[in-house]
This record gives structure tokens, sequence and C-alpha cells, in this order.
């Protein structure tokens, strides 16, 4: 069954499959419309959602259901209903909602499209503000690697091994922004360049392009916003195709050849061991080698990353550090707006967003702008080959920093 943190962590994070579409960019990139026709609000269907007994698929944009089976659907909403007990009032809050339930609470956002159906939900646990010295605590006890680092105008506030490399899944998506805002400052490239969209470059979900024609053609800006706010790998490996190893190698770190999402996954696949063989015993000019024989090779089937972890040195590392830097340098860009992720909105005046996740890996690396004008960048990262991770433990963590940080 799907957890209530699955639900949190959204299409934002690289495997888990939810989906948090916005009004406007991803709207538009999509080429989806969010204001509905229907005489109902995101309120009110909202509502029906948390408290009907007899749920259907109709209500679902088909976008959605592609990211999340309606049986998925199903247990989820069963899981809420179990960990929070029945709905009792929903406040509007900002953006989004402040849900009451019988034992708890929760925040929501909710989009809708032309025909009044959901097309992006994200529900997430609200827990109480969260010392720093109490986030410390609790990230030292998490069994395998852990990570935290919080700063505050780039001076450090709290962090816990903020130099070690981890696997971070998607988030190393701000490291090709990197490299594209860095080739477009540089006249080389712009955000409005058309590419299309190839064989090769096709992956598996999350995201919206692989199911779209070989020979679509998309500009840049789009490519990029769809892979920050949706974490779409098919557009992540068409930018990667496009930029070059050699424009990325400034900050990909020790991430030489920088993976592409469908070399990672071709290379977890189990009928791919010698490719994996040869990955795991070959240099950085080997491997760069291998990319190629890896474009055509078979992908896994996605149900291999809902279970145990697979082959995690098969990853993205960075520091906790790395991650700040990156972020500070997109931030600004306003794609990064699209997707708060974890944040509150009517918490901060800015927010920036990216995650990832797989079976054994979850980060989450936010930076935001108090009302008054302070930036603060939240990094957490957690990894364990052993086992499969307890996602609420990390998410509520770090959502109870943001909440003290909004506090101070």
């Amino acid at each position: 069954m799907m957890s209530l943190a699955s639900l949190l962590l959204a299409l934002v994070l690289m495997l888990v499959p939810t989906t948090l579409l916005s009004q406007g960019a991803i709207a538009q990139a999509a080429g989806e419309v969010s204001a509905p026709a229907e005489n109902i609000t995101p309120g009110q269907v909202l509502e029906r959602l948390l408290t009907t007994e007899s749920l259907t698929s109709d209500w679902f944009a088909p976008s959605f259901l592609q990211q999340i089976p309606f049986p998925q659907i199903q247990a989820l909403l069963t899981t809420i209903g179990a960990q929070l007990g029945p709905l009792q009032a929903i406040e509007v809050r900002g953006d989004g909602f402040y849900l009451t339930f019988e034992r708890g609470a929760a925040e929501a956002q909710i989009v809708l499209d032309a025909q009044g159906r959901i097309a992006g939900l994200l529900i997430s646990p609200a827990g109480p503000p969260l010392s720093l010295d109490e986030a410390v605590d609790q990230i030292q006890a998490f069994a395998g690697d852990a990570s935290l680092l919080v700063l505050e105008e780039g001076q450090v506030l709290a962090q816990v091994s903020s130099d070690q490399h981890l696997a971070v899944g998607s988030a190393f998506k701000l490291a090709v922004l990197a490299a594209l805002q860095s080739q477009i400052e540089q006249g080389v490239l712009s955000w409005g360049d058309v590419i299309t969209l190839e064989e090769r470059h096709v992956s598996l979900p999350s995201g919206l392009l692989q199911t779209w024609p070989v020979g679509s053609h998309l500009t840049l800006e789009t490519l990029a916003t769809l892979m920050i706010s949706v974490s779409d790998n098919t557009a992540t490996d068409a930018l990667i195709d496009r930029l070059g190893q050699d424009a990325i190698a400034a900050f990909a770190g020790n991430n030489s050849p920088l993976l592409t999402t469908r070399a990672f996954f071709t290379l977890k696949n189990p009928t791919n061991e010698a490719l994996l063989t040869q990955y795991r015993q070959g240099d950085a000019a080997a491997r760069e080698a291998l990319l190629a024989e890896l474009r055509t090779a078979p992908l896994p089937p996605v149900g291999l990353f809902t279970g145990d972890p697979v082959a995690l040195d098969v990853e993205w590392f960075f520091s906790a550090q790395d991650l700040c830097e990156l972020m500070g340098q997109v931030a600004d860009l306003p794609l990064m707006g699209v997707n708060p992720g974890v944040a509150v909105p009517s918490d901060w005046q800015e927010i920036a967003f990216k995650g990832g996740s797989e079976p054994g890996v979850l980060n989450l690396t936010t930076q935001v702008q108090s009302p008054e004008g302070r930036t603060y960048c939240v990094d957490a990262t957690w990894n364990d080959a052993s086992q499969p991770l307890d996602e609420a433990a990390l998410t509520q963590l770090y959502s109870g920093v943001l909440a003290g940080l909004a506090n101070r």
C-alpha cells in the first residue's frame, strides 16, 4: 500500500509515481488548461475526494492517472483515513488548504483541469515547528547515512555530515539546470531554442514526455520547467544530450560522466547484469563509452523500483553543500517557483524546490526567502541500502525545520 509520505513527496521526486502539476508553467508546457469549466471549486473537489464512499476514476485527469493508477489512489485514500480519521474541516490558507481530521491535520494543494478533474494533488502532514537542535538529534539517529544542512544567508545554522557525498536521486537535475543556465548566460544557447524529442531521450516516469511521440518539438525552457517541476526524466535526458558532458562537468562534481536517467534505469535492469558489471569495473572514460550502448539496452519495468533498494552504487552523488550551492545558482529562475515541494507557500515570499527519491534514497532541497527578505537553504538526504526508508520520518522532520525557520 502506498504510504501517506509517498503522496507528500509527489512527482517532485524521481521514482515516486504521484503528481503535482502547477497552474501556469506546467499547464502551458503540457498543453493542459488549469481553469475548470465546471462550476466547481478546488475546495469542493478536495472535500468530495476525502469524504466520499464511492470514489470514481472520472474525477481524475488522464495525465494524473498515468502517474498513479486508480487502485493506488484508492489505497492511498484508505491510508489517509486510517491514519488521520474522518475529515472535520477545510480551511483556505494562501494558495492551498489546511485540513483538520479527527486525529491530526494536513496541508493540501490541488489543481483542476478544464473539466474540473484532478490534474495535480499534494497532501502533506502538518507537523509542529522543530528546533534545529531537535532536527540534528533526530537525523543523527537515522539508520544508514543521513545529512542535514541549514543555511541562513549562506551561514551555517545547523549541519550533520553536510560534506558527505550521498545518493540524491533526481536532485541531481539541479546540476543540469545550472549547466543550462550557464550556457544561456554565455550566449551559447537560448531559452527559446527548440530541440526534437528522439528515441534515445525516452526514459521511464516520472514525467509526461515519455508518452509523447518521438519527433515532438520542445523549447529548452519547456524541457527545463518539466525537468524541475514534475521531475520529467525524458526532458532531463533531452537536456543532457543537448548540453553534452563537457558543459555539465563543471556542475556535476565527481559524477563523471553524468548518468542520464535512461542509463540509470537500464543499469539497474536485472537483464542487463553484464552492462552493470562493466560500469562498476570501468573508469570514467570506460563509463562514458558505455553510455552509448545503454541508449539501446532494454529498460526495466517500473515496478522494479517499488520495493527494496536496487544497486545504489548506480546513482548521482552530491553533498548537502553541493546542492545548496547549486540551488543558490538557479533559485531565481521563474521555473523554480512552479512547484513549492514541502514548503508552505503562505509562509514564504519565494520558494525554490527540488528533491530526489528511489528505494533507499531520499533527498529534499529547498531555498526559501522570508517576507523580511532572509534567504534560507535546507537540504536533507538519507541513504540506506539495507531496507526501504521511512519517508514520513524525514519529511516530517524537514517540514518541521521549515516551519521553525518561518517562525524565527
